[in-house]
């Protein structure tokens, strides 16, 4: 696949992401595929059904989402992506979370994602029920 196809295979993940379509981001992960958020201690989810349950478990309080792409850059196999998200919570609380996201792309399908953010920033907005909930799963949740 070419740098524009890879392009348009991560704009249809995150378009999928944001509409909360998890089919629709599994659809856009390999077999081996690896998710990973690096601040945090645990080593990421390989496949496209784990890759969707490690998303899952922050993102299903998330009531919407507003997402700000800065930059792309693309080329060949990798698309890196500098965005800010923002988070609604169906609560009400909301967290502003600014991330570079590179994706390695294989036949048209993410062969790799690894998501950069500042966790103390992350944290130091999150609402505490939320950090609650996250503390109550582990890695083999999601491997």
């Amino acid at each position: 696949m070419g740098t524009d196809e890879n392009r348009r295979v991560v704009d249809r993940m995150w378009q999928a992401l944001y509409r909360k379509d998890f089919d629709g981001v599994a659809d856009c992960i390999a077999a081996d595929g690896h998710y990973e958020d690096v601040p945090t201690p645990d080593p990421g989810a390989t496949g496209p059904q784990n890759v969707v349950r490690r998303l899952r478990m922050g993102l299903d309080p998330v009531e919407r989402f507003e997402h700000d792409t800065h930059l792309v850059v693309a080329e060949g196999d990798h698309v890196i992506t500098e965005h800010t998200e923002t988070w609604h919570f169906e609560t009400g609380e909301k967290i502003v979370n600014h991330f570079v996201t590179v994706h390695e792309l294989r036949d048209g399908k993410i062969k790799l994602w690894r998501d950069y953010w500042d966790l103390g920033s992350m944290l130091a907005q999150a609402p505490k029920w939320w950090i609650e909930r996250l503390a109550k799963f582990s890695e083999t949740d999601f491997s």
